[in-house]
């Protein structure tokens, strides 16, 4: 081998060992354009925890006032005044509106003087009339009695004279005649005064007391009358509804204002037949309405239906809540719950935590390990109390769920807690900072 074919060997061996570790960089390199790092997916998480929480049975349910009143009016007259409106809360007997009165005023005035006159009558008739006429009976019997004395006196008289042969036979009976007359004179005027002071005198007052009465009922009647002019609430309460105003013509059958009575409610819910057994008469129970995020008061049942809705196959169940805030309107569509029972140390997690599968308790969550990485796990669920739900089976205590952004979030998708996820997951946000650092240091 010459030495110029010697130096060109060396010179290529040279050369191939520079080439090769820049293949080797320069295929690395290729790889790495090939399999890019997968991207990191920004969602809420938040740790498994345990609580006590209740078992209770939800019902649709619709809430009635402890009390409900159609206002109308007992006469037939023209609105006059208006004192409340809707909205407006009213104690037990206050006026709500009042009529136009004033016939019903002139119609007592009437019955007042009826009443006055048959007083006096009744005075008259009792105190001046009916004596005078007693006297005057007594004194004709007196008369009649004297009559009689005097007639007897004088037939006995005659009588003796007669046996001694002293006078005739025709004087003897003339004073005979004269007896008898007598004595029917007397008890002409003894029938009389009876009758005067047993059935005349009491009939006429008996009349005349009828007559007073009669007036007097007539007087309660026109004061019923004007009493009917004031539109009054029933109960304490507030008023839900308004139909007239001042000028309609209010009547019987046509109700002015509703007053509803809502210190204490009854939501009325619909159980379902399968499940009404498990509900007892004084169990705790609650109402939570659609229209607003907080609920009534505690309450207790009182209603347990003994027929079943056929047609839907419920029970239908009371329960019975104090409102004194009034944070329940009546009428209002929710969901009742019936506490049927407690489970202590129950696993929990947030209900937007679980996807669950359509018609049944089974579901899945994405599991966050300690590398940020989402996994996810078949659950079985349990009861759901408010925004809560019981896992049964598929999660630990401590482990850490993601709640929002798991919706098509893949099975082993790197994660980045969001904002509101700081607190529960800062051990993660910690190692994932340290995982972009040691990236930072790796890059050229």
């Amino acid at each position: 081998m010459t030495t110029v074919q010697a130096n060109r060997q060396k010179a290529q061996s040279k050369r191939q060992k520079w080439l090769l570790p820049l293949c080797a960089v320069m295929m690395g390199c290729s790889h790495s354009e090939e399999a890019p790092p997968k991207p990191v997916v920004t969602v809420k998480v938040v740790p498994v925890t345990t609580e006590d929480i209740q078992i209770s049975i939800t019902a649709p349910a619709t809430v009635f006032p402890r009390e409900q009143a159609s206002v109308a009016a007992r006469i037939t007259a023209p609105l006059h005044d208006l004192r409340v409106h809707k909205g407006d809360t009213v104690k037990a007997g206050d006026v709500l509106a009042t009529l136009e009165s004033r016939d019903v005023v002139a119609a007592r005035g009437e019955a007042a003087a009826a009443l006055t006159d048959a007083e006096a009558n009744l005075q008259k008739t009792s105190g001046g009339t009916l004596p005078t006429d007693i006297e005057r009976g007594r004194g004709q019997l007196a008369s009649a009695e004297a009559a009689l004395n005097q007639a007897q006196k004088i037939y006995d008289r005659r009588s003796e004279l007669f046996k001694l042969g002293a006078i005739p036979g025709r004087d003897l009976l003339t004073s005979q005649t004269d007896l008898a007359k007598a004595q029917a004179d007397y008890d002409v005027a003894r029938k009389s005064l009876e009758l005067l002071k047993t059935q005349s005198g009491e009939k006429d007052i008996a009349i005349a007391r009828a007559h007073v009465e009669q007036a007097k009922a007539h007087l309660a009647q026109a004061d019923a009358q004007l009493a009917f002019t004031d539109l009054r609430s029933p109960f304490a309460g507030t008023v839900t509804d308004q139909f007239q105003y001042p000028g309609d013509m209010a009547q019987p059958g046509t109700p002015t204002f509703i007053v509803m009575d809502l210190s204490v409610v009854t939501a009325r819910a619909q159980v379902p037949e399968s499940q009404v057994g498990q509900i007892r008469i004084g169990q705790a129970c609650s109402f939570m309405s659609s229209d607003a995020p907080a609920s009534a008061g505690p309450g207790r049942v009182t209603v347990i239906n003994k027929a079943v809705d056929t047609t839907r196959r419920t029970v239908e169940v009371w329960c019975e809540i104090e409102n004194h805030s009034a944070a329940v309107r009546g009428g209002v569509f929710g969901q009742a719950a019936f506490i049927t029972g407690k489970i202590p140390a129950a696993v929990v997690v947030p209900l937007a935590a679980v996807q669950f599968k359509e018609g049944t308790r089974t579901g899945t969550v994405m599991v966050v390990d300690a590398q940020n990485v989402a996994h996810r796990r078949d659950v079985q669920a349990g009861e759901t109390v408010g925004d809560v739900v019981r896992i049964i089976e598929g999660v630990k205590p401590g482990e850490t769920v993601v709640t929002e952004g798991s919706y098509s979030l893949p099975d082993g998708a790197k994660i980045k807690t969001g904002e509101a996820g700081k607190e529960a997951g800062k051990d993660q946000t910690k190692a994932e900072g340290k995982e972009e650092g040691k990236k930072a240091e790796k890059e050229p």
